[in-house]
């Protein structure tokens, strides 16, 4: 049989078995990256028998590690690992990799199975989302930890790949991570050489551990097939608490395969059956086996497992303890991670509201204060922009280097490794957290929304200086196709308010949305707060879009917008009422919402006949033929805009009252 000298028997045993399985599901799915599984074996084995701590009884367990795939083409890994270590995770299971309506997806998926922290597979992403979960974890602990029992004192592990730390996202995440030196993090690179392309020599030549000691890291280099080298690895990780950790571990791709170990061809495509026979010959593995778990290896992680539960049962015991000894502080707890949000929360945003000009970012800071006050769960910041973006917590004090008991969250200019620490933070549990940045910007946090949508994660974006108004910054900083590409994202829900009592409604839907992330679109000029019909509740905005000004008798006209460009409609409108034509406006600040809103309440706000319908919005339009039938007219934007004041770009680009309302006559006049 084949033996590393260095480990012991029982080790190469269990290595070999998570190799096996990995290799058994992806040569039967024909489909997969078999290299990384093989070549972080021993790294995993290690971890998950000796340090990692879990109960697959309860996977949500407050102070469990979690473990972060970060190079989630690794998927068989993480299979292998839960189902060995008894969770719901079964041979079948395994069989099933890359199956229709299998609970083993290629990349790692969030609610697939329990032990799947976060959904990975774009590479950084992971990295990043560990982060938020160290962040999250820190604020948890700092929090609720006492003198005589500390509640949450568990550390995020994580498997790293070379594409992970090529990607920008890690390089804003880990300067993130050093500077505020979270020494709960250990992070282990596999460190291979391979990429799909070849050796890694002909893309990353950089020395990767002094960019990491640069960081503000504590970094550690061993081969990642011996067993004791990892080991002492991960305890010396333990003992710096001060630093985040990254263990370089030199591995090969597709250890132990006779013919493709360090071959780019096992990245991500199966070993293929010959090769899958020479390698069970050369590691001493039964050939007429498949999916073989070895009787020794099921005893390994069942005394493990049974080892873990009597840690689980001393926390619980402890924390049952420490619960009755602290009442008041166990109340924020509940609170923290039932993330409670008292009823009627609108009435008390609508105390924010002025009756007089205001910006929606200005009435949105204003509001934040309130959501704080009243919502523990509430942690967040900026990328350098809290003064513009009025998303700083007044009096919540900042998070800072080893200081985790301030609110505010001070990420830098770094949109891409915000979005992606505030996924980790929600997933996490107990924090609502949001991001605010320049709409335009949302571009650079793409990715990580629309995995915050994937994972239905409760993450709230403030993006201000939301259209062309933003005025002399010009075009670079002028959102025009943000919006539109923003709805397009399955499950984020945009609001772009009008005024402060929409603003209002916005945050306490976002508060309450727990089934995905909220984009606020918030202006950076002063808007007038509209009048309301009467009858008006904040309820109605609630449904996504509403009618803001009725007419007298059926319309001849309908005019709808979002945000700023509804008090144009209602100038329009008054407008084209003088000319004898009946307008009716609505106001539609969430598309997403409005679409979900019954067929009959729907067609109550945009009857489906032949009435003229015109949606005006400062920005490329897409989207809306969705709720609209023909006659249909858009004024919006087909191309970038203009350094100028904002009162002369809505001028020069047609958005006034009486501009809408002279496009508006002359198309009804070309279509009577």
């Amino acid at each position: 049989m084949y033996r590393d000298s260095k480990n012991s028997d029982l080790g190469n045993l269990t290595a070999n078995t998570i190799r096996m399985l990995a290799v058994d599901a992806i040569q039967r799915a024909n489909s997969g990256h078999p290299g990384v599984v093989m070549g972080m074996a021993d790294c995993a084995y290690v971890l998950w028998t000796r340090f990692l701590k879990f109960n697959p009884e309860d996977p949500q367990w407050h102070n469990r590690d979690r473990f972060v795939l970060s190079a989630g083409h690794g998927s068989m890994l993480l299979y292998a690992l839960l189902h060995l270590s008894e969770y719901d995770v079964s041979i079948d299971d395994i069989k099933q990799f890359r199956q229709w309506k299998s609970r083993t997806p290629g990349h790692p998926e969030y609610g697939c199975v329990p032990g799947v922290e976060t959904t990975t597979g774009p590479l950084g992403q992971g990295f990043a989302n560990g982060v938020g979960m160290a962040l999250a974890a820190k604020i948890i602990g700092s929090k609720f930890n006492t003198e005589d029992f500390n509640i949450i004192d568990h550390y995020i592990y994580g498997i790293v790949s070379d594409g992970d730390l090529m990607e920008g996202i890690s390089a804003e995440a880990a300067s993130i991570a050093g500077h505020l030196g979270l020494g709960n993090i250990i992070y282990i690179y596999d460190d291979n050489s391979v990429t799909i392309e070849g050796s890694t020599s002909i893309t990353f030549s950089e020395n990767v551990k002094d960019r990491f000691d640069s960081y503000g890291w504590h970094t550690v280099r061993i081969d990642g097939h011996c067993h004791e080298e990892i080991e002492s690895a991960i305890s010396q990780a333990i003992e710096e608490r001060q630093r985040p950790t990254l263990i370089l571990a030199r591995t090969h791709l597709g250890f132990g395969s006779p013919n493709k170990q360090d071959d780019p061809s096992c990245h991500g495509a199966p070993l293929g059956e010959e090769e899958v026979a020479l390698t069970k010959k050369n590691i001493g593995w039964p050939l007429d086996r498949e999916f073989f778990v070895p009787n020794e290896v099921r005893r390994l992680f069942k005394e493990r497992v049974s080892e873990l539960k009597g840690v689980y049962k001393e926390w619980k015991e402890r924390f049952d303890k420490w619960k009755k000894q602290n009442p008041d502080l166990f109340s924020v707890w509940q609170k923290m991670i039932n993330k409670d949000i008292p009823e009627r929360i609108d009435d008390l945003f609508l105390q924010s509201v002025k009756d007089q000009p205001a910006a929606t970012r200005v009435t949105s800071g204003e509001i934040l204060q309130k959501a704080a006050e009243v919502v523990p769960s509430l942690y967040g910041g900026s990328a350098d922009l809290a003064p513009s973006n009025k998303s700083y917590i007044k009096n919540g004090g900042s998070i800072c280097s080893n200081d985790f008991t301030g609110r505010n969250i001070h990420f830098g200019i770094r949109e891409h490794g915000m979005a992606g620490v505030l996924n980790g933070m929600a997933l996490y549990g107990g924090i609502i957290p949001y991001g605010a940045t320049f709409l335009v910007f949302s571009d650079y946090m793409r990715p990580s929304i629309r995995l915050a949508a994937m994972m239905g994660l409760q993450v709230i974006y403030i993006f201000s200086h939301d259209s062309i108004f933003v005025g002399e910054d010009g075009p670079t900083h002028q959102p025009v196709e943000q919006i539109t590409s923003l709805r397009v994202i399955p499950n984020l829900t945009l609001i772009r308010p009008a005024d402060g009592v929409e603003t209002a409604a916005a945050w306490s839907m976002a508060l309450n949305n727990r089934k995905g992330p909220t984009a606020l679109c918030l202006t950076r000029q002063k808007v007038m707060p509209l009048k309301r019909p009467e009858g008006f509740k904040i309820e109605n905005v609630n449904r996504g879009g509403y009618i803001i000004k009725h007419e007298d008798g059926e319309p001849d006209l309908i005019l709808i917008a979002s945000g700023s460009e509804v008090s144009i409609c209602i100038e329009a409108a008054e407008i084209l009422n003088g000319s004898k034509m009946r307008v009716r406006v609505v106001s539609m600040p969430s598309l997403d919402i409005f679409k979900n809103e019954s067929e009959s309440y729907r067609k109550s706000v945009i009857p489906e006949d032949d009435i003229p319908v015109v949606i005006v919005e400062a920005g490329v339009l897409a989207g809306w033929e969705d709720i609209v039938r023909k006659p249909l007219l858009f004024i919006g934007l087909k191309d970038f805009g203009s350094s100028a004041p904002y009162n002369v770009l809505a001028e020069k680009f047609g958005f006034t009252g009486r501009a809408v309302a002279e496009m508006v006559s002359c198309w009804i006049k070309d279509t009577a």
